[in-house]
């Protein structure tokens, strides 16, 4: 074997997001977050050498953060995954980190969480390293929840990886984490990039966030509270809270993408009645609907305006229909076609709901082609 174990969840069509781990954990560190980011993408779970599933033998002593992004991209290459959304945790951040200034053709967007971009100097790391070689790893991981968690939680399933992971992989592991210093490059990242820290990590505390966060041009910070160093499992809600605003759903591709269907004429007007008691809801539809569903790349624009004038004639929504039948035109469809669509609805929604979409499509397209004739003029 010489691929990275993974596990994959969610739409093979799906925008692919890759999660890497921290050291001396499998993917399992994921276990509380993937499923929840797995409807609207792709979630590509891997384990580093030697730990989880993944054979050991694929470091070498001395090895670096550089060779395991090599992994990584082996791996997206053997799925056929060109571009990805990247979030990792502690060395798994660093991996994410490389590849944000080394591939930077290969990264959508990058998430480091409790992580950094030097991690204390090279000395304790090659200390470790040639303690693990000498004694294993079951020492350390008696140690594990005190550097991994707040006082009192544990998740055993991580403990357990920590202690059966092969000792000469996290060693080599360590050699990586030893070498590992990005300072002077960070500003070379052009990824949108999100920083999460856990306020209460000892290994990587915020102020190793915060200097990349200052370094990285338009990256964003968020501290969880009561989180330690491995933040995915102890507070998930947290982190699927950051990930969800930070990844493909947020409410700036949405707006782009409603801009881009509906016209900006109408959400300018739709923005302007905002009030307070409507603020939510139109979030709401901005980051759900325009930010995952219309931007899911399975259907064209034009085979979703189709879908939608459908369901719209269906419903009798003749205000909404009236705005659909617009977006279809921007869409690419033609006059004949929304003609098409309205004359199958006759057979599936009846012919009284198709009389009334047709009355509504023909003021509609009335009125474009009298602009498009004023314009001539």
């Amino acid at each position: 074997m010489t691929l990275l174990h993974h596990r994959a969840d969610g739409p093979a069509s799906a925008p692919p997001l890759l999660l890497g781990p921290s050291l001396g954990t499998s993917y399992a560190l994921w276990d509380a977050v993937a499923p929840e980011l797995s409807p609207t993408h792709r979630v590509i779970r891997w384990d580093l050498p030697g730990h989880g599933g993944s054979p050991a033998g694929l470091l070498s002593p001395k090895a670096t953060v550089a060779d395991l992004a090599g992994l990584v991209l082996t791996l997206a290459d053997s799925l056929g995954i060109e571009r990805f959304a990247y979030a990792g945790v502690s060395l798994g951040g660093a991996v994410g980190l490389h590849l944000a200034v080394h591939h930077p053709e290969r990264v959508i967007s990058l998430a480091a969480i409790c992580s950094s971009a030097h991690f204390g100097g090279s000395a304790p790391w090659e200390e470790r390293a040639e303690r693990v070689r000498r004694e294993g790893l079951a020492g350390l991981a008696d140690t594990a929840d005190a550097r991994w968690f707040t006082t009192g939680y544990t998740v055993p399933r991580l403990v357990r990886d920590h202690r059966e992971a092969d000792p000469a992989s996290y060693a080599a592991c360590c050699d990586a984490l030893a070498a590992f210093d990005l300072r002077d490059l960070l500003d070379r990242i052009t990824a949108p990039t999100l920083l999460v820290a856990g306020r209460e990590d000892p290994a990587t505390p915020p102020a190793h966030l915060r200097e990349i966060a200052d370094a990285v041009p338009g990256a964003a910070l968020v501290e969880i509270p009561g989180a330690s160093h491995l933040a995915p499992a102890e507070r998930p809600e947290a982190v699927l809270t950051a990930l969800r605003a930070h990844l493909g759903g947020d409410g700036r591709r949405g707006m782009a993408v409603r801009r881009e269907v509906l016209g900006d004429a109408h959400v300018d007007r739709a923005q302007a009645r905002q009030t307070a008691f409507t603020a939510r809801f139109q979030d709401f539809i901005t980051r759900y609907a325009w930010g995952e569903i219309w931007t899911d790349p399975t259907l064209s624009r034009r085979e979703r305006s189709m879908i939608t004038l459908t369901a719209l004639v269906a419903h009798g929504h003749h205000e909404e229909l009236a705005m659909h039948v617009r977006a279809a035109r921007r869409n690419g469809l033609t006059p004949d076609e929304i003609g098409a669509v309205l004359l199958q609805t006759a057979v599936y929604c009846g012919v009284p709901a198709a009389n009334a979409a047709f009355a509504v499509a023909q003021r509609v397209l009335s009125e474009k082609s009298d602009a498009d004739a004023g314009t001539a003029g």
